[in-house]
């Protein structure tokens, strides 16, 4: 941890980390008029599907992937701030199979703060982005009542080894390589109701880089058929954006799901994130969930995710190779089942 400080940023914020994003579905409808003239037949990846990150060709061996992010404080800690903020903005060129070539600072912060607390943020992303092989190389500030921080980053990859979300077929297994359950223990730590342990362990998971993850799934070549990295809209929204894509349905095991220590726990305390009922709310139609499965952990099905894991449609045959090694926990969560031509016919199961 870094200097201390009496401010506790999270009081600054109204919602934390990934659960300020805008909700799913009127995201799209926001998106759905706009109509680009000319694009250029370079841009692979734009608004034409959807994905983690743009990505424009520049030659036969390269193209450059393209995003931002930024949100408000998650955790009081700036340095530790500025590190998860930092690793959520990354993820996305590593959703892509990508690699970390630069980024620029996004700042909105109060001028009533101490200069040394912002100070303390840039040096928490900073040093996350060194982790990822990359460097800053500038940045954009503005005044604002409430502390946001993040990145644009720039990434590289080669444009027959990019991963997408949609590409999942009937009969892939479904695997993440983090533990859910960030927003819950966030939110609990905004409310001063969680153990230091378990806050910490949220932590640990929310500063990993997803870069030897994405290294795991690009090495697998064709055997990994779609992939994205789950944040604010929940395991089962962004699991509904790879099923769109794909035109697929997907079942999930509740039992198989990797979970942060005492998740339940604080759900059952009412720690639910306000994004949440925004994720409900955008794909709740499209999920049929056992009746087994209660209110609590439903609440975590939906959990709003900061710098969450990979999640992967992969071939059967990879599962071993995947399994089998001890450098990023892969879990096997689920199957993708049916493949449908209506997106109304698209469902998401939990058992």
């Amino acid at each position: 941890m870094s200097i201390q400080q009496p401010v506790r940023l999270t009081e600054l914020a109204s919602c934390a980390g990934c659960a300020a994003k805008i909700g799913a579905d009127m995201l799209a409808q926001v998106v759905k008029p706009l109509r680009q003239r000319v694009v250029p037949e370079q841009l692979l990846i734009g608004l034409g599907a959807i994905d983690d990150a743009a990505v424009y060709q520049v030659s036969e061996q390269q193209a450059v992937i393209s995003t931002a992010d930024f949100f408000p404080p998650v955790v009081d800690d700036p340095y530790t701030f500025g590190a998860i903020a930092a690793t959520n903005a990354l993820s996305d060129v590593y959703a892509m199979g990508g690699q970390v070539l630069m980024a620029i600072n996004l700042v909105a912060w109060p001028e009533s703060l101490d200069t040394s607390i912002l100070s303390e943020v840039l040096r928490g992303g900073m040093e996350a982005v060194e982790r990822a092989g990359g460097a800053i190389a500038g940045g954009h500030s503005i005044s604002d009542e409430e502390p946001k921080y993040g990145l644009a980053v720039t990434g590289i990859v080669h444009p027959r080894r990019i991963l997408t979300k949609g590409g999942a077929r009937p009969g892939d297994i479904l695997v993440l390589s983090k533990p859910l359950g960030t927003g819950l223990i966030t939110t609990a730590q905004k409310r001063g109701l969680v153990h230091e342990d378990d806050m910490a362990a949220a932590v640990t998971s929310m500063t990993t880089l997803n870069k030897r993850a994405s290294e795991l799934l690009v090495e697998a070549g064709p055997a990994v058929h779609a992939a994205t990295d789950i944040t604010g809209f929940s395991l089962l929204g962004h699991a509904w954006e790879m099923a769109t894509q794909s035109k697929t349905c997907m079942r999930f095991d509740y039992t198989a799901l990797p979970l942060l220590p005492n998740v339940r726990h604080y759900a059952e305390a009412g720690c639910t994130p306000g994004g949440t009922a925004r994720n409900v709310r955008s794909v709740g139609s499209h999920v049929h969930i056992s009746e087994h499965i209660d209110q609590y952990a439903q609440a975590i099905l939906f959990d709003p995710q900061t710098s969450g894991g990979l999640f992967a449609a992969i071939d059967p045959v990879l599962w071993e190779t995947l399994s089998q090694q001890s450098e990023v926990p892969f879990r096997r969560i689920g199957e993708v089942t049916d493949l449908v031509s209506d997106p109304e016919q698209i469902i998401l199961s939990v058992e």
